[in-house]
């Protein structure tokens, strides 16, 4: 228990920047808190002792602004920055050193039974408000962009952007000709309104096609 919480203060000095000390990760940050109390309620549940892992949950839940069924698995090292209003769901499974920002859901689509939510590889990073929503795999190194909604598999080392997300780079390789740079959870090119302004652009060079023509009759 002692090395998963110095790996996990370990892991938020690493990517938050306002982390002063390992005092101050211990005692404020509401990710080690849900997380320790996760672990917990997870231990009981696996030995089918679920109201009192769900009592832990929603206790976790209350303090922290963190959803985290008991029934979930998670790795080793998984930060949760910020973290209000996150949703991690049943039969989730995270791999090791994740990174989820607020708001991020884990979640299902109400229509399938067993396995209803998804699985992250090992180093997925999922933006700040990104639903990730079924029971498919999102492979390792994967990058999800802030307020993507992510409804199929992506496969390892991708970035995906957009509503629904769809991948937009792979391997450090660009595959659409309007990604310019990394995933960094500001400038994020949106596909679907960018295909909308280059379907605009063309409407409008049509419409001045027609004027000029019109003006030579």
């Amino acid at each position: 228990m002692f090395e998963r919480i110095k790996r996990d203060i370990k892991l938020i000095k690493e990517h938050d920047p306002a982390a002063r000390n390992a005092i101050e990760i211990l005692l404020t940050y509401p990710s080690l808190s849900a997380i320790r109390s996760y672990r917990i309620a997870h231990w009981f549940y696996e030995r089918k002792m679920f109201t009192v892992a769900r009592i832990i949950s929603q206790r976790a839940r209350s303090k922290t602004g963190i959803e985290i069924h008991p029934g979930a698995k998670i790795g080793k090292g998984l930060f949760i920055d910020h973290g209000m209003g996150v949703v991690i769901g049943e039969t989730a499974i995270i791999g090791n050193d994740c990174l989820l920002y607020q708001g991020v859901t884990l979640g299902g689509t109400g229509k399938d039974k067993g396995k209803r939510h998804p699985t992250l590889g090992d180093n997925v990073l999922v933006g700040a408000g990104a639903k990730v929503l079924g029971p498919f795999k999102v492979g390792n190194n994967v990058k999800i962009a802030a307020n993507a909604v992510v409804l199929n598999a992506i496969p390892d080392n991708c970035t995906a952007v957009g509503v629904p997300a769809r991948v937009v780079r792979r391997n450090g390789r660009k595959i659409e000709p309007f990604v310019t740079q990394e995933i960094d959870q500001v400038h994020i090119p949106d596909p679907v309104s960018l295909e909308m302004c280059r379907l605009k652009a063309e409407m409008d060079n049509m419409k001045k096609e027609i004027e000029n023509l019109k003006n030579k009759q």
